[in-house]
Parts: structure tokens; C-alpha cells; sequence
């Protein structure tokens, strides 16, 4: 039986900031409108579940980045939101070029 996989590609999007990173996950994860926009939000909403009806729907929740803005390497907030992807049911994976994966996901046991 195959996993039941959401998949949120955020390829092509300026994400500088997590508040560039809730605007372009809201709509595709269905956060409600009371969603806390933080990083403790999120790790209740993807770990914990039981606060976005889409992302509970599904068994795995896949975000496709590009490793530029947020994601280019030097940032804390972004070394804590890619911590609170497990690689297993939640995954971030970050693209160094337009059809060129990192080959690794990022997650708090590949860093």
C-alpha cells in the first residue's frame, strides 16, 4: 500500500522570511485562519497533528524549497523550522537548481 502523500512545492517562490515561508504553506496545508504563524505552531500542526484537516488527511507531508533566501544555509530560523521535520512523515526538501535536488533530506537527523 502506498503512503498517502501531500505535496507542496514551493519551488520558484521568494521565501525570505517565516513569514514568507506561513504565506506559501497556508493555503496548500489548509492552516486556519487562527493558525499561530510560529514555529511551535507548526511543529503541533505537522508532529502533533489535529489543527490543519488537510495535512491530517494525509500520511506524509513532502515541501519542495529552493535552497536560496530562507533556505540558503545561514539562517537559525530556518536551521529551526527544518528541525521540526522528522524526514520520515514530514519532509523538507531543498533544490539546488531547477532539476537538481540536494540528493539529502534536510531534517534534524541529516544536519
Amino acid at each position: 500500500m502506498m503512503d498517502n502523500e501531500l505535496i507542496v512545492d514551493l519551488r520558484g517562490r521568494l521565501i525570505e522570511t517565516l513569514n514568507d515561508f506561513w504565506d506559501a504553506v497556508s493555503e496548500p496545508c489548509g492552516l486556519p485562519e487562527w493558525f499561530g504563524r510560529n514555529l511551535d505552531a507548526w511543529s503541533d500542526t505537522i508532529q502533533t497533528r489535529g489543527i490543519s484537516k488537510v495535512i491530517d488527511s494525509h500520511d506524509i507531508l513532502i515541501v519542495h524549497v529552493d535552497q536560496q533566501g530562507l533556505f540558503d544555509g545561514h539562517r537559525q530560523e530556518a536551521d529551526v523550522l527544518v528541525s521540526i521535520f522528522d524526514g520520515e512523515q514530514n519532509r523538507l526538501i531543498p533544490w539546488a537548481g531547477l532539476t537538481n535536488p540536494l540528493g539529502a533530506l534536510l531534517s534534524a537527523e541529516s544536519r
